[in-house]
Protein backbone atom coordinates (compact mmCIF):
# COMPACT_ATOMS: atom_id res chain seq x y z
CA UNK A 1 0.00 0.00 0.00
CA UNK A 2 1.55 3.49 -1.30
CA UNK A 3 1.16 6.30 1.61
CA UNK A 4 1.91 10.07 0.69
CA UNK A 5 2.72 12.52 2.85
CA UNK A 6 1.16 15.87 2.39
CA UNK A 7 0.30 19.27 4.09
CA UNK A 8 -3.24 19.46 5.44
CA UNK A 9 -3.38 22.72 2.98
CA UNK A 10 -2.72 20.30 -0.26
CA UNK A 11 -6.46 17.89 0.57
CA UNK A 12 -8.72 21.36 0.73
CA UNK A 13 -11.58 21.35 -2.15
CA UNK A 14 -11.36 23.55 -4.72
CA UNK A 15 -14.45 25.60 -3.45
CA UNK A 16 -14.10 28.89 -1.61
CA UNK A 17 -13.40 29.18 1.82
CA UNK A 18 -12.57 25.71 1.91
CA UNK A 19 -9.56 26.23 4.59
CA UNK A 20 -10.61 29.16 7.05
CA UNK A 21 -10.56 30.30 11.00
CA UNK A 22 -13.66 31.98 12.84
CA UNK A 23 -14.43 35.25 12.85
CA UNK A 24 -12.20 38.04 14.02
CA UNK A 25 -13.60 38.90 17.72
CA UNK A 26 -15.85 41.67 16.76
CA UNK A 27 -17.28 40.20 13.95
CA UNK A 28 -19.15 37.91 16.30
CA UNK A 29 -20.21 38.92 20.07
CA UNK A 30 -22.76 37.13 22.61
CA UNK A 31 -24.27 40.32 21.30
CA UNK A 32 -24.91 38.60 18.17
CA UNK A 33 -27.05 35.29 19.85
CA UNK A 34 -30.63 35.17 19.23
CA UNK A 35 -33.02 31.84 20.34
CA UNK A 36 -33.27 30.84 16.62
CA UNK A 37 -31.33 30.63 13.29
CA UNK A 38 -28.42 29.51 12.21
CA UNK A 39 -26.33 27.05 14.99
CA UNK A 40 -22.50 28.73 16.05
CA UNK A 41 -20.05 25.71 16.80
CA UNK A 42 -18.35 25.75 19.53
CA UNK A 43 -16.06 23.00 21.67
CA UNK A 44 -18.47 21.56 23.21
CA UNK A 45 -19.78 20.10 20.55
CA UNK A 46 -16.62 18.27 19.73
CA UNK A 47 -16.84 16.00 22.27
CA UNK A 48 -14.23 13.60 23.07
CA UNK A 49 -16.42 10.61 23.01
CA UNK A 50 -18.22 11.59 19.39
CA UNK A 51 -17.37 12.77 16.22
CA UNK A 52 -19.93 15.65 16.69
CA UNK A 53 -22.16 16.92 18.96
CA UNK A 54 -25.46 18.06 17.13
CA UNK A 55 -27.49 20.11 19.86
CA UNK A 56 -26.79 22.92 22.92
CA UNK A 57 -26.03 25.40 20.10
CA UNK A 58 -26.07 29.14 20.30
CA UNK A 59 -27.99 31.09 17.29
CA UNK A 60 -27.36 33.61 15.18
CA UNK A 61 -29.83 35.11 12.69
CA UNK A 62 -29.84 34.09 9.12
CA UNK A 63 -28.69 37.83 8.06
CA UNK A 64 -25.78 37.52 10.39
CA UNK A 65 -24.88 33.82 9.08
CA UNK A 66 -24.94 35.57 5.79
CA UNK A 67 -22.49 38.38 6.30
CA UNK A 68 -20.21 35.24 8.23
CA UNK A 69 -20.63 33.05 5.01
CA UNK A 70 -16.66 32.83 4.91
CA UNK A 71 -16.51 31.19 8.54
CA UNK A 72 -19.47 28.86 7.52
CA UNK A 73 -19.58 24.90 8.08
CA UNK A 74 -21.21 22.58 5.79
CA UNK A 75 -22.35 18.79 6.54
CA UNK A 76 -19.30 16.71 5.84
CA UNK A 77 -16.75 19.32 7.05
CA UNK A 78 -14.19 18.87 9.54
CA UNK A 79 -13.49 21.34 12.59
CA UNK A 80 -10.74 22.11 14.68
CA UNK A 81 -10.12 23.42 17.73
CA UNK A 82 -7.89 26.18 17.54
CA UNK A 83 -7.63 27.86 21.22
CA UNK A 84 -8.82 25.80 24.57
CA UNK A 85 -8.99 22.09 24.77
CA UNK A 86 -6.42 21.90 21.74
CA UNK A 87 -6.52 18.91 19.87
CA UNK A 88 -10.05 18.55 19.61
CA UNK A 89 -11.57 17.78 16.29
CA UNK A 90 -15.16 16.71 14.93
CA UNK A 91 -16.69 15.89 11.72
CA UNK A 92 -20.32 17.16 10.79
CA UNK A 93 -22.29 14.32 9.90
CA UNK A 94 -23.84 14.49 6.41
CA UNK A 95 -26.89 14.03 7.92
CA UNK A 96 -26.73 16.85 10.39
CA UNK A 97 -29.69 18.50 11.48
CA UNK A 98 -28.89 21.95 9.95
CA UNK A 99 -27.61 22.94 6.40
CA UNK A 100 -24.56 25.29 7.81
CA UNK A 101 -23.14 26.24 10.63
CA UNK A 102 -21.19 29.37 12.02
CA UNK A 103 -17.88 28.26 13.61
CA UNK A 104 -16.75 30.52 16.16
CA UNK A 105 -13.87 32.64 16.89
CA UNK A 106 -12.63 29.28 19.00
CA UNK A 107 -12.71 27.06 15.69
CA UNK A 108 -11.53 26.38 12.26
CA UNK A 109 -13.48 24.46 9.40
CA UNK A 110 -11.59 22.50 6.56
CA UNK A 111 -13.59 21.17 3.82
CA UNK A 112 -11.46 18.50 1.90
CA UNK A 113 -11.65 17.78 -1.61
CA UNK A 114 -12.94 14.17 -1.75
CA UNK A 115 -10.89 13.03 -4.63
CA UNK A 116 -7.74 13.18 -2.80
CA UNK A 117 -8.99 12.55 1.33
CA UNK A 118 -11.99 10.89 3.10
CA UNK A 119 -12.85 13.77 5.91
CA UNK A 120 -13.98 10.70 8.56
CA UNK A 121 -10.24 9.24 7.65
CA UNK A 122 -8.85 12.43 8.14
CA UNK A 123 -11.09 13.16 11.98
CA UNK A 124 -10.08 9.61 12.99
CA UNK A 125 -6.46 10.39 11.77
CA UNK A 126 -6.83 13.88 13.71
CA UNK A 127 -8.27 11.36 17.23
CA UNK A 128 -5.13 9.11 17.21
CA UNK A 129 -3.51 10.09 20.13
CA UNK A 130 0.09 10.32 18.32
CA UNK A 131 -1.46 12.87 16.18
CA UNK A 132 -3.11 14.99 18.94
CA UNK A 133 -0.16 15.18 20.45
CA UNK A 134 1.80 16.91 17.25
CA UNK A 135 -1.35 19.03 17.38
CA UNK A 136 -0.23 20.10 21.33
CA UNK A 137 3.41 20.07 20.23
CA UNK A 138 2.71 22.32 17.63
CA UNK A 139 0.73 25.31 19.95
CA UNK A 140 2.24 28.53 20.04
CA UNK A 141 3.45 29.07 23.63
CA UNK A 142 2.86 32.76 23.60
CA UNK A 143 0.24 34.05 26.05
CA UNK A 144 -2.70 31.24 25.92
CA UNK A 145 -1.72 28.10 23.89
CA UNK A 146 -3.57 28.06 20.47
CA UNK A 147 -3.23 26.57 16.94
CA UNK A 148 -4.09 28.97 14.28
CA UNK A 149 -4.64 29.02 10.87
CA UNK A 150 -1.12 29.10 9.11
CA UNK A 151 -0.06 26.24 11.38
CA UNK A 152 -2.76 23.83 10.26
CA UNK A 153 -2.12 24.26 7.11
CA UNK A 154 1.53 23.29 7.50
CA UNK A 155 0.73 20.42 9.61
CA UNK A 156 1.40 17.29 7.35
CA UNK A 157 -0.47 14.10 7.23
CA UNK A 158 0.17 10.31 5.83
CA UNK A 159 -2.68 9.30 3.86
CA UNK A 160 -3.38 6.20 1.69
CA UNK A 161 -5.63 6.29 -1.46
CA UNK A 162 -9.18 7.49 -0.77
CA UNK A 163 -10.03 3.78 -1.15
CA UNK A 164 -8.23 2.61 2.00
CA UNK A 165 -9.43 5.81 3.60
CA UNK A 166 -12.73 4.71 3.12
CA UNK A 167 -12.75 1.36 4.49
CA UNK A 168 -10.54 2.23 7.35
CA UNK A 169 -12.99 5.24 8.32
CA UNK A 170 -15.82 2.22 7.61
CA UNK A 171 -14.47 0.07 10.19
CA UNK A 172 -13.70 2.86 12.92
CA UNK A 173 -16.88 4.18 12.25
CA UNK A 174 -19.18 0.79 12.48
CA UNK A 175 -17.79 0.94 16.29
CA UNK A 176 -18.98 5.04 16.63
CA UNK A 177 -22.14 4.11 15.06
CA UNK A 178 -22.51 1.15 18.00
CA UNK A 179 -21.69 3.59 20.78
CA UNK A 180 -23.82 6.19 19.41
CA UNK A 181 -26.96 3.92 19.22
CA UNK A 182 -26.05 2.76 22.66
CA UNK A 183 -26.23 6.56 23.84
CA UNK A 184 -29.44 6.94 22.33
CA UNK A 185 -30.86 3.89 24.16
CA UNK A 186 -29.67 5.34 27.68
CA UNK A 187 -31.04 8.61 27.02
CA UNK A 188 -33.95 6.95 26.17
CA UNK A 189 -34.50 4.82 29.01
CA UNK A 190 -32.63 8.15 31.45
CA UNK A 191 -35.89 9.84 30.28
CA UNK A 192 -38.25 7.45 30.84
CA UNK A 193 -37.53 7.13 34.57
CA UNK A 194 -37.20 10.85 34.93
CA UNK A 195 -40.93 11.49 33.20
CA UNK A 196 -41.55 8.24 35.69
CA UNK A 197 -40.96 9.79 38.54
CA UNK A 198 -42.42 13.74 37.84
CA UNK A 199 -45.82 11.82 36.88
CA UNK A 200 -45.89 9.94 40.02
CA UNK A 201 -44.09 12.62 42.52
CA UNK A 202 -44.39 15.60 40.95
CA UNK A 203 -47.90 15.75 39.46
CA UNK A 204 -48.99 13.17 42.13
CA UNK A 205 -50.49 10.78 39.05
CA UNK A 206 -49.19 7.48 40.86
CA UNK A 207 -51.12 3.65 41.05
CA UNK A 208 -54.18 4.42 42.76
CA UNK A 209 -54.04 8.60 43.19
CA UNK A 210 -58.04 8.67 41.98
CA UNK A 211 -59.09 6.94 45.47
CA UNK A 212 -56.60 8.59 47.62
CA UNK A 213 -57.25 11.68 49.59
CA UNK A 214 -54.93 15.24 49.28
CA UNK A 215 -54.36 17.47 52.84
CA UNK A 216 -51.71 20.10 52.13
CA UNK A 217 -50.29 18.58 49.30
CA UNK A 218 -49.23 15.29 50.56
CA UNK A 219 -51.03 12.39 49.54
CA UNK A 220 -53.00 10.29 52.50
CA UNK A 221 -50.17 7.74 54.10
CA UNK A 222 -47.69 9.62 53.11
CA UNK A 223 -44.63 11.38 55.08
CA UNK A 224 -43.46 15.41 55.29
CA UNK A 225 -39.82 14.66 56.50
CA UNK A 226 -36.54 16.68 56.01
CA UNK A 227 -33.88 14.94 54.14
CA UNK A 228 -31.64 14.58 57.43
CA UNK A 229 -34.53 12.78 58.82
CA UNK A 230 -34.17 9.97 55.83
CA UNK A 231 -30.29 9.86 54.67
CA UNK A 232 -26.96 10.85 55.66
CA UNK A 233 -24.60 12.39 53.72
CA UNK A 234 -21.18 12.00 54.31
CA UNK A 235 -18.08 13.98 53.52
CA UNK A 236 -16.10 12.29 50.28
CA UNK A 237 -12.00 12.32 50.34
CA UNK A 238 -9.20 14.24 48.21
CA UNK A 239 -7.82 12.29 46.18
CA UNK A 240 -5.88 14.44 43.78
CA UNK A 241 -5.26 13.65 39.92
CA UNK A 242 -1.35 13.17 40.83
CA UNK A 243 -2.24 10.62 43.17
CA UNK A 244 -4.87 8.46 41.17
CA UNK A 245 -3.62 4.90 40.00
CA UNK A 246 -4.58 4.01 36.62
CA UNK A 247 -7.45 1.87 37.33
CA UNK A 248 -11.28 1.01 36.72
CA UNK A 249 -13.23 2.99 39.13
CA UNK A 250 -14.63 5.87 38.87
CA UNK A 251 -13.87 9.00 40.44
CA UNK A 252 -16.67 11.87 41.10
CA UNK A 253 -16.45 15.42 41.95
CA UNK A 254 -19.11 17.61 41.46
CA UNK A 255 -19.08 18.04 37.61
CA UNK A 256 -19.34 14.75 37.65
CA UNK A 257 -16.65 11.77 36.62
CA UNK A 258 -13.67 12.99 36.20
CA UNK A 259 -11.17 10.59 36.29
CA UNK A 260 -10.72 6.62 37.56
CA UNK A 261 -8.65 4.94 40.14
CA UNK A 262 -7.59 1.73 41.14
CA UNK A 263 -9.70 1.35 44.39
CA UNK A 264 -12.94 2.37 45.37
CA UNK A 265 -13.79 4.56 48.84
CA UNK A 266 -17.57 3.78 48.73
CA UNK A 267 -19.85 0.47 47.62
CA UNK A 268 -22.21 0.63 45.11
CA UNK A 269 -25.02 1.66 44.30
CA UNK A 270 -23.98 5.72 45.31
CA UNK A 271 -25.62 8.92 44.91
CA UNK A 272 -22.85 11.75 44.60
CA UNK A 273 -24.18 15.13 45.57
CA UNK A 274 -22.32 18.54 44.60
CA UNK A 275 -21.02 20.14 47.31
CA UNK A 276 -18.76 22.98 46.29
CA UNK A 277 -17.92 24.13 42.75
CA UNK A 278 -21.46 22.36 41.09
CA UNK A 279 -23.37 23.26 43.69
CA UNK A 280 -26.57 20.78 44.33
CA UNK A 281 -24.96 18.45 41.09
CA UNK A 282 -26.67 14.70 41.12
CA UNK A 283 -25.47 11.93 40.14
CA UNK A 284 -25.86 7.83 40.09
CA UNK A 285 -23.08 5.49 40.39
CA UNK A 286 -24.06 1.66 39.92
CA UNK A 287 -20.72 0.69 40.49
CA UNK A 288 -17.92 1.02 43.48
CA UNK A 289 -16.06 4.46 43.67
CA UNK A 290 -14.37 7.19 44.92
CA UNK A 291 -16.09 10.45 45.77
CA UNK A 292 -13.35 13.11 46.53
CA UNK A 293 -13.87 16.18 48.47
CA UNK A 294 -16.00 18.15 46.45
CA UNK A 295 -18.92 16.62 47.08
CA UNK A 296 -21.42 14.58 49.89
CA UNK A 297 -22.43 10.83 49.09
CA UNK A 298 -25.21 8.90 50.44
CA UNK A 299 -23.59 5.31 50.86
CA UNK A 300 -25.38 1.71 49.49
CA UNK A 301 -27.63 1.25 52.28
CA UNK A 302 -30.10 4.37 51.68
CA UNK A 303 -29.22 4.85 48.17
CA UNK A 304 -32.07 4.03 45.69
CA UNK A 305 -33.45 5.68 42.30
CA UNK A 306 -36.59 7.28 43.92
CA UNK A 307 -33.87 9.23 46.40
CA UNK A 308 -31.59 9.95 43.58
CA UNK A 309 -34.28 11.51 41.60
CA UNK A 310 -35.67 13.80 44.56
CA UNK A 311 -32.52 15.02 45.05
CA UNK A 312 -32.48 16.14 41.45
CA UNK A 313 -35.69 17.74 42.27
CA UNK A 314 -34.53 19.76 45.69
CA UNK A 315 -33.22 23.54 45.56
CA UNK A 316 -29.41 23.36 47.54
CA UNK A 317 -28.79 27.20 46.46
CA UNK A 318 -28.77 29.21 49.60
CA UNK A 319 -28.94 33.02 49.14
CA UNK A 320 -27.58 33.44 53.01
CA UNK A 321 -24.30 32.91 52.30
CA UNK A 322 -21.20 34.61 50.55
CA UNK A 323 -19.33 31.90 48.97
CA UNK A 324 -20.95 29.16 47.12
CA UNK A 325 -20.82 25.94 48.63
CA UNK A 326 -23.41 23.47 49.63
CA UNK A 327 -23.60 23.50 53.95
CA UNK A 328 -24.99 20.06 55.31
CA UNK A 329 -27.21 21.31 57.52
CA UNK A 330 -29.01 23.43 54.98
CA UNK A 331 -29.17 20.67 53.00
CA UNK A 332 -30.72 18.47 55.72
CA UNK A 333 -33.48 20.91 56.22
CA UNK A 334 -34.75 20.41 52.68
CA UNK A 335 -38.53 19.01 52.43
CA UNK A 336 -38.68 15.83 51.63
CA UNK A 337 -42.07 14.17 50.86
CA UNK A 338 -41.71 9.83 51.40
CA UNK A 339 -44.49 8.11 49.62
CA UNK A 340 -45.82 4.72 51.48
CA UNK A 341 -43.66 1.62 50.77
CA UNK A 342 -46.25 -0.02 48.67
CA UNK A 343 -45.64 3.06 45.86
CA UNK A 344 -41.96 3.51 46.42
CA UNK A 345 -41.49 -0.80 46.11
CA UNK A 346 -43.82 -0.63 42.62
CA UNK A 347 -41.86 2.93 41.37
CA UNK A 348 -38.37 1.02 42.02
CA UNK A 349 -39.55 -2.05 40.16
CA UNK A 350 -40.31 -0.38 37.26
CA UNK A 351 -36.71 2.06 37.03
CA UNK A 352 -34.05 -0.37 38.36
CA UNK A 353 -34.48 -2.60 35.45
CA UNK A 354 -34.25 0.49 33.25
CA UNK A 355 -30.63 1.53 35.27
CA UNK A 356 -29.74 -2.09 34.72
CA UNK A 357 -30.12 -1.60 30.89
CA UNK A 358 -28.42 1.74 30.90
CA UNK A 359 -25.07 0.08 33.44
CA UNK A 360 -24.73 -3.43 31.08
CA UNK A 361 -25.12 -0.63 27.84
CA UNK A 362 -22.24 1.67 29.64
CA UNK A 363 -19.79 -1.18 30.20
CA UNK A 364 -20.55 -2.36 26.26
CA UNK A 365 -19.42 1.03 25.57
CA UNK A 366 -16.33 1.00 27.37
CA UNK A 367 -15.57 -1.74 25.59
CA UNK A 368 -16.29 -0.86 21.98
CA UNK A 369 -14.64 2.49 22.97
CA UNK A 370 -11.32 0.15 24.15
CA UNK A 371 -10.80 -1.95 20.95
CA UNK A 372 -12.09 1.04 18.69
CA UNK A 373 -8.61 3.30 20.48
CA UNK A 374 -6.58 0.08 20.11
CA UNK A 375 -7.61 -0.66 16.49
CA UNK A 376 -7.41 3.01 15.49
CA UNK A 377 -3.18 3.82 15.89
CA UNK A 378 -3.12 0.44 14.09
CA UNK A 379 -4.95 1.38 10.86
CA UNK A 380 -3.40 4.91 10.89
CA UNK A 381 0.05 3.81 10.49
CA UNK A 382 -0.56 1.34 8.09
CA UNK A 383 0.42 -1.72 10.62
CA UNK A 384 -2.88 -3.46 9.49
CA UNK A 385 -3.47 -3.30 6.16
CA UNK A 386 -7.21 -3.14 4.60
Amino acid sequence: MNWRTLPLDAIKASVPYAFVGGPFGSNLTTRDYVDEGVPVIRGNNLPADASFHDDEFVYVAETKADRLRSNTAYPGDLVFTQRGTLGQVGVIPRDAKFSRYVISQSQMKLTVDPKIADARFVYYLFRAPETAQKVINHASASGVPHINLGILRDFKVRLPDVTTQSRIAEILGAYDDLIENNCRRMALLEDAGRQLYREWFVRLRFPGYEHTRIANGVPEGWGLRTLGGYATLHYGKALKSEDRTEGLVPVYGSSGNVGVHEKALVKAPGIILGRKGNVGSVYWCASDYWPIDTVYFVDAGASNLWLFYALKHMHFISTDVAVPGLNRDFAYSRPLVVPTRGVLREFLNAVDPMYEQITKLGEMNEKLRAARDLLLPRLMSGEIVI
